[in-house]
Order: structure tokens, then C-alpha cells, then sequence
């Protein structure tokens, strides 16, 4: 336990923004999952009016807390904790999630068992218990978003070509790798992050998690569906995804991307 002190695993970030009771859940789980690991916690708040930092700092107080005074956006803040972890990993976690209490001994000892995995993902689930169809994803090229958009995927599920945004023709409980890992459970190898950048801060919300895992694997490594562990996600409860402002927000992440895209490709000197 001395050593542990002073050796770090695992850095587990998770923004908070106004979701005190999930919060709560939240970091029981995440330290009862974390027993036996060397694990650091950091929670970066953006400025929540609800009481959330008052929770934090009295029901856990061994939890690292970034106090922002203004809503500085999810990739700014993860970057804020990015620079102050020294862990082997670094888990973007959201909020309003629950892990099982397996969660990170399975997936540090799957990364650890395969160098090329740059980042991993796991099966989610919703507050129903259903299973989110976006734990595992295609990239959103133009023809899978057209397929999306006009409902091809959804009524042609299994198919390889209409089925592509949420991988909907692989088996939910089975291995394999994807393109885009979703922000609310994203693993990253740290050696990886420190060569491809950390979250583009032109993302205020959405679409950074595309960009990220895009850069992983331009840089020559594999990106993971894990669905051998699952958390719940309850999604959405920080932001309401049926407001104009959610729409707003969403495309406007999706055109930064699309221009990120060249730059990345012409960096790493590869295409698609």
C-alpha cells in the first residue's frame, strides 16, 4: 500500500455540471470499483449551482476537485485533469453513469493483454436497462450519416452497409473493435494521448469524442468494443437532447469535425 501511494494506474476524469445526484452515484461506484486498484479520481466541476461542490468535498474528500468558475465545455475541462494525471490510463467518465464493480479490473487487464489498443469502450446501458445502441460506432462518414438520417439503419439493422453508425450488424456481446468510442466511458492509453493531443477545445459538447478516437486510430492503433463488463449511462441528464440547443450545439460539432479531419490525415500522412 506504501508503493500505491506513489504509483498510479488509472485516472479516472469526470466533469460534472449540475447533476449532484448522479454525481453521487457516480463516485460510489467509482471508488468501490477502484479498491484494489491505483487509482486516481478527478472531478472538474463547471461552475454547477446545485450543491454539487458542497457534496463532493463532504462525502469525498479523497476525490481530486477543479472548481471552474465559469462552464468552460467538456473538452476544456477534461484537459484541465489530462494534465495532472500520471496514470498508465485515463478513463473519461460521465457523470450520470454507474460502473460494476469488475469494471476496471477487466478493462486495465484486456488493454495491458493487447499493445495496439489505443482506446476501449464498453457496453452501456440505459436507466431502463436497455441496451445503447452508441456503445459501439462506425464513423460518421457522409453515407453512414445518410443512412442514419433517413432511417436505413434502423429498419435494415443487420446489414454491413446501412447498419454502420452503431455497428447494429455485430453482436452486442462480442469483442471487436470500432471506429468512435462514446465520451461517457472512454479509455485512453496515456502514452497514446501524449502523441495524438488531448481533446480538441473547440468542442464545447458532442462530437469531441469522434475526433479523439478518429486520431487514435489514424495513429496506427485499434479502438475496442469491451462488452465483457457494462455500466449504466443515464444519458442526457445534463443536457436535454430534445432542446433546439442540443441540435445547435450537435451539427455545429459535427462541421468542426468534418474540417478536422484533412488536418488529421494530412498529420499522420495517412487517408481514409
Amino acid at each position: 500500500m506504501h508503493f500505491l501511494k506513489y504509483f498510479v494506474y488509472c485516472n479516472i476524469l469526470v466533469v460534472n455540471y449540475n447533476v449532484k445526484h448522479f454525481i453521487e452515484q457516480c463516485l460510489f461506484s467509482v471508488l468501490k470499483a477502484s479498491e484494489n486498484i491505483a487509482c486516481e479520481v478527478f472531478v472538474v466541476d463547471n461552475n454547477s449551482v446545485d450543491g454539487s461542490v458542497t457534496l463532493i468535498k463532504e462525502k469525498f474528500p479523497q476525490v481530486n476537485l477543479i472548481v471552474n468558475k465559469t462552464n468552460t465545455g467538456f473538452s476544456v475541462a477534461n484537459n484541465q485533469a489530462i494534465k495532472l494525471a500520471k496514470g498508465e490510463y485515463v478513463l473519461l467518465l460521465n457523470p450520470d453513469t454507474v460502473v460494476q464493480e469488475d469494471t476496471f479490473t477487466k478493462i486495465l487487464a484486456f488493454m495491458d493483454a493487447h499493445p495496439e489498443a489505443g482506446g476501449l469502450g464498453v457496453k452501456m446501458l440505459d436507466g431502463q436497462g436497455n441496451f445503447a445502441p452508441e456503445s459501439k460506432r462506425g464513423l460518421p462518414t457522409p453515407s453512414v450519416a445518410f443512412y442514419k438520417m433517413f432511417g436505413f439503419s434502423r429498419f435494415f439493422p443487420k446489414s454491413k452497409r446501412f447498419g454502420k453508425y452503431h455497428l447494429s450488424y455485430l453482436p452486442e456481446d462480442q469483442i471487436c473493435e470500432m471506429d468512435v468510442i462514446s465520451g461517457a466511458f472512454m479509455l485512453m492509453r496515456k502514452s497514446v494521448l501524449d502523441k495524438i493531443g488531448m481533446l480538441d477545445e473547440t468542442f464545447f459538447m458532442y462530437g469531441e469524442d469522434i475526433d479523439l478516437s478518429y486520431r487514435i486510430t489514424q495513429a496506427g492503433y485499434k479502438n475496442y468494443y469491451f462488452p465483457e463488463t457494462q455500466i449504466i449511462h443515464y444519458k442526457g441528464e445534463s443536457t436535454k437532447r430534445s432542446s433546439l440547443n442540443y441540435v445547435v450545439i450537435f451539427y455545429k460539432a459535427m462541421a468542426i469535425f468534418s474540417k478536422n479531419i484533412l488536418v488529421v490525415q494530412m498529420r499522420f500522412g495517412l487517408m481514409l
